[in-house]
């Protein structure tokens, strides 16, 4: 456990040019301290990214003692000091009215009392502050103690803390999944019971926090929590339709129970686990009992699947590139490979999937199989020979994109006389699939010559594009 004892040597991590910040405040007859994130870290022994500085010295008199300054957030006393181009935020002690918008208070009034400005803050693991000149600890709350007991408690009235801001819900939440810890009896509660403020809290903070939490080991326990306080509901109460939809035989858990497991078993950025967590979002839409084979049947949920998670990630503020990203590997992520594909079949799967988006979709199916809570040893040998059979195809250097044919939509109108428009389009995709099915066929002479026999054709007999290996 850790004890005043221990501040000396947790100190040695602090860098020279914070120690120098709160010198320079002292030399000037203020008192500054290293607070919040950046202490609980250190206490954890873990990184610290960013330091947090509070002071009894007014902004303006910051910006005056400060060579570089900037004024981010001096209407609440925060302004950011820099030094040797590094941002410090350097924060007046303050204490807060009341929070009209669930985000922000609607006046702050600065304090001389490190404890006065530590009692606004959200959990006591946060509310702990070091003088890292002299090594004073300042922790009113027993923050240490719930650090040691792996606790998230609400500093002060729970019920308080959630009402003046909303945002503090949802971090509990993520912060059972990034530090591991449980939270406190009565600080769950309160989750619940202030819910009107949590429905303030804009999306872009609630994409924040979900990015946060799908970078923890088991990313699955914060939204357990949201789940189970009614959080998610409010935000994304597409997937609650999956909690309590049995699976087929193939499944050890209901769809939710699934989706957490492939969640957490999946390995990559925060976009591919959230394309893990709504890869069977589609499932309850689709879901049909089998008379003939006595299951239950999911048939096109991953297109369903696709189409419900564009929206959710628009209301969620998510970029077009993250949008495009995961609704397309949650359209892709059922993988049905079998020994007796051909090639062409598996050059068929690698266009439809793209070859910057394998390695993504590797990590979601292996992640996928795992989530089961079955076998899973036939599923991840059939995933390794699939990797197998497209490596070689990459390595054989075969046509997969219209791009790599020998004939492009210049040499078209260019020797047939056709015109840009939707007819060249499809020509070229009818290219693509007959050296798709025939290596080989990627020449010149060749290509223009299945071209005019396409062209010849009446549009109704024309070849339609083969969508499916």
């Amino acid at each position: 456990m850790f004890t005043v004892s221990d501040v000396p040597s947790l100190l040695q991590r602090v860098p020279d040019d914070v120690k120098g910040l709160c010198a320079r405040l002292r030399e000037k007859g203020k008192r500054a301290w290293i607070v919040g994130g950046c202490v609980r870290d250190l206490v954890r022994g873990i990184d610290v990214n960013d330091w947090d500085v509070a002071t009894d010295a007014r902004p303006e008199e910051v910006i005056r003692f400060f060579r570089h300054v900037i004024p981010t957030g001096i209407e609440h006393g925060t302004v950011t000091v820099l030094i040797k181009k590094v941002p410090y935020e350097v924060t007046t002690l303050r204490g807060e009215t009341t929070y009209s918008d669930g985000r922000r208070p609607d006046s702050v009034h600065f304090v001389d009392d490190i404890t006065a400005d530590l009692a606004r803050r959200d959990f006591t693991i946060n509310a702990i502050a070091i003088d890292p000149n002299d090594g004073h600890l300042i922790d009113p709350f027993d923050g240490i103690g719930d650090l040691d007991r792996g606790i998230i408690r609400a500093v002060g009235d729970p019920i308080q803390r959630f009402s003046e801001d909303g945002l503090r819900q949802l971090r509990a939440a993520r912060f059972t999944a990034s530090l591991e810890f449980e939270i406190e009896p009565s600080t769950l509660a309160a989750i619940g019971q202030t819910l009107d403020t949590y429905r303030k809290v804009s999306p872009e903070r609630i994409r924040e926090e979900w990015i946060k939490a799908m970078r923890a080991r088991r990313p699955s326990r914060a939204f357990e929590i949201m789940r189970q306080t009614s959080m998610l509901s409010i935000t994304v109460p597409e997937l609650l339709e999956s909690v309590g939809c049995e699976q087929n035989r193939f499944h050890a858990y209901d769809v939710w129970g699934h989706a957490m497991a492939c969640l957490d078993a999946c390995e990559g950025d925060p976009a591919l686990r959230l394309a893990a967590l709504f890869h069977d979002v589609g499932k309850p839409r689709t879901r049909a009992f089998s008379e003939k084979t006595k299951d239950w049947t999911f048939y096109n949920h991953e297109r369903v699947g696709a189409e419900m998670v564009a929206p959710i990630l628009t209301r969620l503020r998510f970029s077009n590139e993250e949008r495009e990203r995961i609704a397309h590997l949650v359209r892709h992520h059922l993988v049905c490979y079998s020994d007796d594909w051909s090639d062409a079949a598996v050059r068929r799967w690698i266009r439809r999937i793209g070859k910057d988006r394998l390695e993504d979709l590797y990590a979601l199916n292996r992640a996928d199989v795992l989530g089961k809570g079955k076998d899973s040893e036939p599923d991840l040998e059939a995933l390794a020979k699939l990797k197998t059979r497209v490596s070689a195809v990459l390595s054989s250097g075969d046509a997969l994109t219209v791009r790599d044919l020998k004939v492009n939509g210049h040499d078209l109108m260019r020797e047939l006389g056709m015109k840009p428009g939707r007819d060249l389009g499809a020509v070229l995709e009818h290219l693509l699939e007959q050296v798709i099915e025939e290596p080989s066929r990627n020449e010149r002479e060749t290509l223009l010559s299945l071209a005019r026999a396409w062209l010849a054709l009446p549009p109704e007999q024309r070849p339609k594009r083969e969508q499916e290996a």
